[in-house]
């Protein structure tokens, strides 16, 4: 299973060559694209963790940038720039990408680029990701009876359940569950988003923060079990290096 989805912009074979192995070192998975049209239309229908793009493309790749930067499913992708050969035109993109690669590149400098934003990238993954899991469910509404179910799947933001009772999407309701390993029940309030076919889609209106915290840390152990073990490794490497990053950040602030 991939650790993560990337999608690569770049009309090079050899830039995508080196990048493709590259990534999929990583259990991330490429999807390709030497068009930018194509690329624009498909960035406005998928969902990607890592949005890399190749300035060779010439100044359509601004066009690129400005729809991940407006995308509703593409905003908080982490994004890459592979500089061109036009200096001045890879500084002006430069600002408006998280990383940049700098040409000529080796498989050395990718690897390093790509590993300092692993972190990053897994756990934009973690939070569209979503943890099969058969919890017993309760939904809670006001003057009904309550509805007793199992989820399908958590994420972050939600659930779905499987259930033939067909409440309406926007309804507003409690969600009581028991999280795997946890002692306390859950109640959160949430928002039917969808019914079809004997489940239901929830979200997550109000979560408290220590709540938010305890389902990403879940969720976190539930993402690494899955992956390959380097892959998990790598990832907590990362998360160890950005915690202390933060605490001595917020140290110097004192």
């Amino acid at each position: 299973m991939a650790a993560a989805f990337a999608f690569l912009v770049s009309a090079d074979p050899v830039t995508i060559q080196q990048f493709s192995h590259a990534l999929m070192e990583l259990s991330i998975s490429p999807d390709v694209c030497q068009e930018v049209p194509e690329a624009i239309r498909l960035l406005s229908e998928r969902k990607f963790d890592a949005i890399l793009i190749d300035l060779q493309l010439g100044k359509e790749c601004g066009a690129i940038l400005d729809l991940v930067r407006l995308s509703s499913l593409n905003r908080t992708a982490v994004t890459f720039a592979i500089s061109g050969n036009d200096a001045d035109g890879t500084a002006a993109f430069r600002k408006r990408a998280g990383f940049v690669f700098d040409r000529p590149f080796s498989t050395q400098s990718i690897r390093r680029t790509l590993r300092s934003a692993y972190g990053l990238i897994l756990r934009e993954r973690r939070r569209y990701f979503r943890c099969p899991a058969a919890i017993p469910i309760t939904i809670l509404r006001q003057g009904m009876p309550e509805v007793r179910c199992y989820s399908v799947n958590i994420s972050e933001g939600g659930m779905a359940v499987s259930t033939s009772v067909p409440l309406g999407a926007g309804e507003d309701v409690r969600i009581q569950f028991l999280l795997p390993g946890h002692k306390v029940p859950w109640v959160a309030q949430s928002r039917i988003c969808w019914w079809k076919a004997g489940r239901l889609g929830i979200r997550f209106v109000s979560l408290p923060l220590e709540r938010q915290s305890e389902l990403q840390n879940w969720l976190s152990q539930k993402q690494q079990a899955i992956l390959p073990e380097f892959v998990a490794r790598t990832f907590q490497k990362e998360e160890s290096s950005l915690i202390t990053a933060l605490a001595d950040t917020t140290q110097d602030k004192r």
